[in-house]
């Protein structure tokens, strides 16, 4: 299964950023003719910065593949995720009715500050004494976070956080993510310096009824590939982790980040963590324990959930993400489940970190990377009629795929179980040798 492609990019599997293919034995057709010449190239594990300036500059031939859409962030930035679902929402109101919009209920109600501080503050006098979390739109691995009760909390915020302008390389992403056409700002060097944008917020209400594993909170991390938008062509990992707070959950003390944030990069300076144990469980064993707490029935349909929260969301930016044929994106979902078991969606990454904390969570990126790129097909070796590659499953091809083979791929069938298996045995060699196998011997025939 190994093939020179593969090799060539064996060092992805350790490093988060991947610049041209030294590969001498590819040809590159991709090249960057931005300020820095970075050579030809045929594939492109970039990072966001990257994109913001070289996306426009880059010539890319048919075959070309990079690691992220244009404008990513309609998904992945905290506001424009809520933006667009709640947009999305009412338009299923409008075509499909409330039963259907009701679809769309899986995050928090939020509200973007300082610009819709006035509709925050009618909403918090509604609701007296509750819990509300602070994040900033654009920043990662929990900094910026923090929980109040109070609106003499948020008014502080205001004053303060609210007036400041951000550093000049904050300043510089942040404007160029701003314009939801995707295009680059050409304004002057005079022109930005005066307009400097201030740092932007959601006030999110607080999931105040987590469900605790051992007294802990966690959320789960799931990775979902997408190669296309128009139409929309997504796949769900077989393979990702729930990630455990080090401290037992309380609302007793909401200014404490060690009961409240689960990020592994706020984790890991707990005085009581531990780098051997970590604070991951990965998602097998987290389904394996909710079957022997809930059943397999409750389990399955928590899961089925979390499938609508993926297509729902997914379909939410499908018409203002721009779907070129040269980009895919691999996401990270950040899903809470509360005492209800309902799952809620936190916010999407669009570079998960592929830094590993344990040598199981090294097993399941290296893995997750390497299907990826199988996935990708960079050596056109794939019939596009995959429903399974590796440890990823096919779960919208232009509409809902069917678990079953050979069943036809419609929702409207009363027993259509959707094609997704998060959390469930992943034998991704066995059907990678089994896959590759069967396409070699479909191509020796046809020859």
């Amino acid at each position: 299964m190994a093939t020179p492609f593969l090799n060539s990019l064996a060092q992805l599997k350790t490093r988060d950023y991947i610049g041209p293919t030294q590969n001498q034995n590819y040809k590159g057709y991709g090249l960057s003719k931005g300020k820095e010449r970075e050579g030809e190239w045929d594939f492109y594990w970039c990072d966001v910065s990257w994109l913001r300036e070289n996306f426009d500059h880059t010539y890319m031939d048919e075959h070309v593949r990079i690691s992220h859409f244009r404008n990513h962030y309609e998904l992945t930035r905290k506001n424009y995720m809520v933006k667009n679902l709640k947009r999305f929402r009412k338009q299923l109101e409008r075509e499909a009715g409330k039963l259907e919009a009701a679809k769309c209920d899986f995050f928090p109600k939020t509200f973007e500050m300082p610009c819709e501080y006035h509709l925050f503050v009618e909403e918090f006098r509604k609701n007296p004494g509750i819990t509300w979390i602070m994040k900033p739109v654009a920043r990662s691995q929990g900094k910026g976070i923090f929980l109040f009760r109070r609106l003499k909390d948020i008014m502080d915020w205001r004053k303060g956080t609210a007036g400041k302008k951000l550093t000049s390389l904050e300043a510089q992403q942040a404007r160029s993510v701003v314009n939801p056409s995707g295009s680059h700002d050409v304004r002057s060097s005079d022109d930005q310096k005066e307009e400097i944008p201030v740092e932007n917020y959601v006030a999110q209400r607080y999931i105040e009824n987590p469900y605790l594993i051992g007294g802990r909170k966690f959320d789960l991390r799931v990775y979902v590939l997408v190669m296309s938008y128009i139409p929309l062509r997504a796949w769900l990992y077989r393979d990702g982790f729930a990630r455990f707070s080090n401290t037992r959950f309380t609302l007793s003390s909401i200014d404490d980040q060690y009961v409240h944030l689960t990020n592994v990069a706020v984790q890991k300076t707990s005085p009581d963590y531990h780098p051997k144990k970590g604070c991951k469980w990965m998602l097998q064993r987290f389904r394996q324990y909710l079957a022997s707490k809930h059943g397999p029935e409750a389990v399955e349909t928590l899961f089925s959930n979390m499938d609508n929260i993926f297509i729902k969301s997914l379909q939410s930016v499908q018409k203002v993400i721009i779907s070129d044929k040269h980009c895919f994106e691999l996401y990270g979902y950040d899903i809470l489940i509360d005492q209800d078991l309902k799952p809620w969606l936190l916010e999407v990454n669009a570079s998960p970190s592929l830094i590993a904390s344990s040598r199981e969570d090294y097993e399941l990126k290296t893995c997750l990377l390497e299907d990826a790129l199988h996935v990708v097909d960079m050596e056109a070796r794939l019939t596009g009629r995959e429903k399974r590659v590796g440890g990823f499953d096919l779960m919208w091809n232009d509409g809902p795929v069917s678990r079953e083979e050979g069943a036809p791929d419609l929702s409207e069938m009363g027993n259509f179980v959707t094609n997704t298996h998060l959390g469930c045995i992943n034998d991704r060699k066995k059907q990678l040798r089994q896959l590759f196998r069967s396409l070699q011997g479909q191509k020796k025939a046809s020859s």
